[in-house]
């Protein structure tokens, strides 16, 4: 906890009765001002894993709306006075998350950022209930130390709570085996005997990444029953996992053969982004950065699908640093086929895929070439454009339709 040397003054009776007034607008207010607060939260530098992550992104606002919501309900009990920290078992195994994520108190810069924009509303707030020079400067005089105190209070709190969780990881396997590839991906000149040695694992030969993460509440006994399965699909008897967060692993397999979509049946709150297979050091760190790209994409689409290879998300990742752009051109390029039925798009994509053949697309899709013919033709009188003048494009958007869906 921070010291209790800062002083706190106790407000005049009007002033008391100001704040009180204030911390009810505070308790009802409207959506965007929460949505301030909540922009500026997750946009210090450093929060972006936390952004990609829906799992930590909704603890992170539920910590930060909880905070405001309990500065204020104790300013409507006792004007002015300190505001304990708001320290619960949520907020705790939220910084054990972090820690096991490889932040440090960086990551409370959060905190500092929310309270700016906290106080830049507060102020408003201020302003509409009282004309009184006198009373408006002790109300923003009061207000502002019992802001930044207790805000200071929580970041000394939480920054201790850090230690204690590194402390609790110090002789935790997970986080030995977490550091020593957080070398290896950095790229620092860890010896190969030196790192089968930390991993247990050797970084030589063929390698696939993983990221497997799962629904809100899987417990993380069904994250690793979907990696044995993976395993037995693919025909390999080791792995590296490293536990990222509490309901996300990173897992490496010594393979250039992964079999997911299968082993994925049983497991249907289990979502998988694969990278492609390397060799060696850098098809170890390659194949696990694309599969972390792979699964923020697949966030930033607000996509539904569990399994997702690199491979066919490449062109995808490349379309994708402007969203409304992406869409626009998925707009522009199918025209009404773009609403058409999700069966159309797929036996479309797969004519393309299998160059045009309807028969061997057919094959794929499981149905009869008629129906592969039927639906290519279907889709040409849906397009804005003659599919033979534009088929490169429209080839593009229903693959970038494909994983919005």
């Amino acid at each position: 906890m921070a010291s209790d040397e800062a002083e706190l003054a106790e407000p005049s009776r009007e002033v008391a009765d100001l704040i009180r007034a204030g911390v009810e607008t505070v308790l009802n207010a409207p959506p965007e001002w929460i949505a301030d607060m909540n922009h500026a939260a997750m946009h210090p530098a450093g929060m972006e894993r936390v952004l990609v992550d829906a799992d930590l992104r909704e603890v992170a606002l539920r910590i930060n709306e909880g905070n405001l919501n309990h500065w204020a309900r104790s300013n409507l009990a006792d004007p002015g006075a300190r505001v304990s920290v708001n320290l619960n078992e949520e907020t705790i195994g939220f910084v054990r998350d972090l820690v096991r994520r490889g932040f440090d108190a960086g990551a409370l810069d959060s905190f500092r950022t929310a309270q700016n924009t906290a106080w830049r509303l507060w102020m408003q707030i201020c302003f509409g209930l009282t004309s009184d020079a006198r009373l408006l400067r002790e109300l923003l005089e009061v207000t502002s130390v019992s802001i930044a105190t207790f805000i200071d209070d929580t970041v000394a709190e939480l920054t201790h709570q850090i230690d204690v969780a590194r402390a609790e990881l110090a002789g935790d396997n997970h986080a030995q085996r977490r550091a020593a590839v957080a070398l290896i991906l950095e790229g620092a000149p860890i010896a190969p005997a030196r790192a089968d040695l930390a991993l247990r694992y050797s970084i030589e030969g063929p390698q696939s990444a993983m990221v497997i993460s799962g629904d809100a509440g899987l417990a993380p006994d069904d994250l690793e029953a979907a990696c044995e399965a993976i395993m037995v699909a693919s025909g390999v008897g080791r792995r590296l996992t490293v536990l990222a967060g509490a309901s996300e692993l990173w897992v490496w397999l010594p393979t250039d053969r992964l079999v997911v979509d299968a082993a994925l049946a049983a497991h249907p709150h289990v979502r998988v982004t694969a990278g492609s297979p390397g060799a060696g050091r850098e098809g170890f760190r390659r194949s696990h950065f694309e599969a972390l790209e792979g699964q923020q994409l697949l966030t930033r689409l607000g996509s539904t699908a569990r399994f997702a290879a690199y491979d066919d998300l490449a062109l995808l990742a490349a379309m994708t640093r402007d969203l409304t752009r992406l869409d626009a051109f998925v707009a522009h390029t199918l025209g009404d086929l773009a609403s058409a039925d999700r069966g159309l798009h797929e036996s479309v994509r797969m004519w393309f895929a299998c160059q045009c053949n309807a028969s061997a697309a057919a094959a794929r899709l499981y149905t009869h070439r008629n129906t592969v013919v039927r639906h290519v033709a279907r889709a040409q009188e849906l397009l804005p454009r003659p599919l033979e003048t534009n088929a490169v494009a429209v080839a593009a958007a229903l693959e970038a339709l494909r994983w919005r869906e």
